[in-house]
């Protein structure tokens, strides 16, 4: 389960893969049990056969070891990597998941709410499929990474990504929320979009969040749209196109976070 990576694996070939990116704060995972409840599941709904021994608690001791190791228990964000093993033409052995932690070294300034309110645009011509696997963090990551192209071109922030029917559900990096008049709101899992770990907490934590479709004219109009995901908690946007936005619900909302 632990050998070295070739990258004649079946995420390098096929996208065969999943990811969770966790924040680790004074030598503990944020949310663990969420990250570990999607993974598994996703692993699951990829076909992975999981063997015995291979378990959240496996897991954690292999991410915690390895951010120990780097002296960064302190604050740092994990990728952990479950990919197929197998390689070539497709076979049983794609389905024998290997495992990949990296860490990084995080300022603590991430931890802070962001004063400069972000902009966002949406990544048109690119489209992201409603399937099983869509709310998932699989390595099958092309949208993303071409969204963010795209907000970089256009000096955004951060890319908003649609779904086949032109519905927003995302963006590159996180879930995405909208309070307009007194409701909070969130798009719907079946629109396709990742099934969030901050989601997950907003959703367990706030009562009334409603869970509905985001279409431009509805994000246009508003009042207050922030981004939600493990790493950087909530960010609140400034402007999408010509709207701009406050942010006293989600400078509140972040003072509350674990």
């Amino acid at each position: 389960m632990s050998e070295t990576p070739h990258f004649s694996n079946a995420a390098f070939r096929y996208g065969m893969g999943l990811f969770e990116t966790m924040l680790v704060r004074d030598g503990a995972i944020r949310f663990a049990q969420s990250h570990w409840d999607r993974l598994f599941a996703g692993m699951t709904a990829l076909g992975f056969d999981i063997p015995v021994l291979f378990t959240k608690d496996y897991l954690e001791e292999q991410v915690l070891r390895t951010v120990n190791r780097n002296g960064l228990q302190s604050l740092c964000r994990v990728r952990l990597q479950i990919f197929g093993a197998g390689g070539g033409l497709y076979d049983r052995e794609h389905n024998r998941p290997l495992f990949l932690v990296e860490c990084y070294s995080l300022s603590p300034e991430i931890l802070q709410f962001n004063e400069n309110g972000l902009e966002v645009g949406i990544a048109h011509g690119l489209a992201k499929a409603n399937d099983a696997i869509s709310n998932f963090k699989t390595t099958s990551a092309l949208v993303y990474a071409m969204a963010a192209q795209v907000a970089k071109q256009q000096k955004w922030n951060d890319a908003l990504i649609l779904n086949t029917a032109g519905n927003i559900i995302e963006s590159t990096i996180a879930n995405i929320f909208w309070v307009k008049g007194s409701v909070l709101s969130t798009p719907l899992l079946s629109e396709g979009c990742v099934a969030g770990v901050m989601r997950r907490h907003l959703l367990e934590t706030i009562p009334g969040i409603s869970e509905e479709i985001l279409t431009p004219t509805v994000l246009a109009e508003a009042d207050e749209v922030f981004l939600a995901n493990s790493i950087r908690g909530i960010r609140w946007v400034g402007r999408f196109g010509d709207r701009k936005y406050s942010n006293a619900f989600s400078r509140q909302l972040f003072t509350s976070l674990p």
